[in-house]
């Protein structure tokens, strides 16, 4: 399995940059996850629109679903364009009736309702889903392809279900919108601290710092999870991969 970082600020894309949007590959298929605010700009430097295969959208505030709708209309091109184009199927929770209905476009994509409380089979990935603690409802997701295994929180502030979740995955994903001794609970973020402790009580193979504030020194994020977390800490950037 490959990752590759889209997009991994939070709320607002930085200058060039993109909000949050994940790639996994494996098998030759591609899945999409979260596709916010100039994610389609930076999936044209590895694939093509039209070779997306599915997404799944961990919910719907804009920082993760601003490109839906460009993705949407690159479909309604290249549709024009090539004589056979699938229908792009991609997944959100329907706890939100007009988010999921956005996610539907004429017959170039397909918004389908997954239930968190059971597995979501897409191409060679399995996904398994953990409600989270933030503003909209969210869910954090363990996607495996069967031979290695990813968590992505996706946004949520620190809740002890999140540790049981993660446990043992080879790469845990996790948002880090504040710095450590902020409190983030409120809006529903974890801070360096809380990431750090996540991994480190989940026994994570390594850890990357996602969804990364506009302000302060990002290099101290590493840092401070490292005083909790006794593996290899990332910090999530443009075009950062793992995998094979």
């Amino acid at each position: 399995m490959k990752l590759t970082v889209l997009g991994y600020w939070g709320g607002y894309p930085g200058a060039g940059e993109a909000t949050s949007g994940y790639l996994f590959q494996s098998d030759g298929f591609n899945l999409l996850i979260d596709c916010g605010s100039g994610v389609l700009a930076q999936l044209q430097k590895y694939i093509k629109p039209e070779e997306l295969d599915a997404v799944i959208i961990s919910h719907y505030h804009a920082d993760h679903i601003a490109d839906i709708g460009v993705l949407q209309y690159a479909r309604l091109i290249q549709s024009f364009l090539q004589n056979e184009m699938k229908t792009l199927p991609i997944y959100g929770h329907n706890e939100d009736e007009a988010g999921l209905q956005s996610l539907t476009h004429l017959q170039h994509t397909k918004g389908i309702a997954y239930d968190p409380s059971r597995e979501l089979k897409v191409g060679p990935f399995t996904i398994t889903f953990q409600l989270t603690k933030h503003a909209a409802v969210c869910y954090a997701m363990r996607i495996t392809d069967g031979k290695e295994t990813i968590v992505y929180t996706a946004d949520t502030a620190f809740i002890p279900e999140l540790i049981p979740f993660s446990l043992n995955a080879d790469l845990l994903i996790a948002e880090c919108n504040f710095y450590k001794g902020m409190d983030g609970s409120g809006p529903g973020h974890m801070t360096s601290e809380d990431c750090g402790k996540l991994a480190q009580q989940a026994e994570a193979g390594e850890l990357l710092l996602t969804h990364l504030p506009h302000f302060g020194q990002l290099s101290q994020l590493v840092t401070e999870a490292k005083e909790v977390y006794n593996n290899k800490v990332g910090l999530a950037s443009s075009g950062w991969t793992w995998g094979a």
